[in-house]
């Protein structure tokens, strides 16, 4: 999973191993996968691997809500999935209706993360090399700014409302926040160590996992850290549903996924739900959840109300990112050792489409419109 300097060869124009060298504890990730298969999962997947797994239920059917069947409607020319590759300092664009390719935009050294603004006007990447978020306008897929943040920037997650762009800090232990209309910082908040991934929720906080002490760190609508919530082991991936009620965070050092209620401030339920889920997302009715395992190499299709899972799809090697369309019909993962994405119909469950992406494709975000 997460690329380490000093493991394999740095992205081309990367800073030296010897200008970024840090103690081991603070190894700085260049993807969302090889670091978190490697250092954190290597004891933990030992450990799974001698306990008995209890059989798991085969695919059931699923239907797809009448109000979220595929349809035109749910795929408008200007929905864009944007995935940044991480080997190759690029991130690359495709048309989500047709499931083609439309564009590669050159962005700073080791992206990882990606967020969609909520009106579809930007996206923006954490350059996790560089120290910088990009800004990419849209409809010309053009970087229009690239905002210093702090060390290893490893997810970018705007605000509900598009007013902010909260940034986890990897390597500084805190979130930048920044403002979208100055596109400059305007504060930075200290969160656990190596903070991961961020999800946002309408009511104004956000919730940032911290892989280094197995937690989250819930934010206030003022940017303040309100406390932790316990977790399982190297939470990386989170996501939050469309009213805010429930956040679900991918424990990919434990195989499992806890479930935040956001009322009560508290994790509400875990579930055994695979090998090592990294990225997570949640379909518009609340229903389903998808994870990617990257330590089997599927989709994971469960439902919310029992925690059971569904289906296990196959995607590429190494699934990281997923994205799910606005009509919730599509399901898009990236796969960080194949060098694709897969389109997935979760309603089936079939894999549609695998499309060639850049080098080490691991964040991925469709924008809404």
């Amino acid at each position: 999973m997460l690329r380490v300097l000093g493991l394999g060869r740095a992205p081309e124009g990367s800073r030296s191993a010897a200008a970024v060298s840090l103690p081991p504890s603070r190894v700085p990730p260049l993807s969302l996968s090889r670091f978190r298969f490697r250092l954190a999962l290597g004891s933990a997947l030992a450990v799974m691997a001698c306990t008995t797994a209890a059989a798991s239920p085969g695919p059931s059917p699923l239907t797809a809500p009448a109000a979220h069947r595929t349809s035109a409607a749910d795929y408008p020319m200007r929905i864009v999935a944007f995935m940044a590759n991480s080997g190759s300092g690029s991130v690359s664009a495709f048309d989500v209706r047709l499931e083609r390719a439309v564009g590669t935009t050159e962005v700073g050294t080791g992206p990882t993360g990606v967020g969609a603004a909520p009106d579809g006007s930007y996206v923006y990447v954490a350059n996790g090399v560089s120290d910088t978020v990009s800004f990419i306008e849209t409809t010309g897929r053009k970087v229009v700014a690239n905002v210093p943040v702090g060390a290893y920037p490893f997810s970018a997650s705007p605000s509900r409302d598009g007013r902010r762009v909260f940034v986890a800090n990897w390597g500084s232990d805190n979130v930048s926040v920044i403002d979208t209309a100055s596109r400059k910082v305007v504060v930075t908040v200290p969160v656990g160590e190596l903070p991961h991934s961020i999800a946002t929720i309408p009511q104004g906080p956000a919730y940032v996992t911290n892989s280094g002490t197995n937690d989250v760190t819930m934010l206030s609508a003022e940017y303040q850290p309100l406390g932790r919530i316990p977790v399982g082991d190297f939470p990386s991936g989170i996501a939050a549903t469309a009213k805010g009620e429930r956040v679900y965070v991918a424990n990919t050092g434990s195989g499992s996924i806890s479930v935040i209620d956001t009322g009560a401030g508290r994790v509400v339920d875990t579930w055994a739900v695979g090998k090592a889920p990294v990225g997570v997302g949640v379909s518009p009715d609340g229903r389903r959840l998808y994870a990617t395992d990257s330590g089997a190499d599927v989709l994971l299709i469960i439902d919310t109300t029992s925690g059971r899972v569904l289906a296990r799809v196959p995607v590429g090697k190494t699934p990281q990112g997923l994205a799910v369309s606005p009509g919730g019909s599509r399901v898009w993962v990236t796969n960080e050792e194949s060098d694709t994405v897969t389109v997935i119909d979760p309603t089936q469950p079939k894999v549609r489409a695998t499309l060639e992406t850049g080098h080490h494709p691991e964040g991925i975000a469709i924008t809404p419109r």
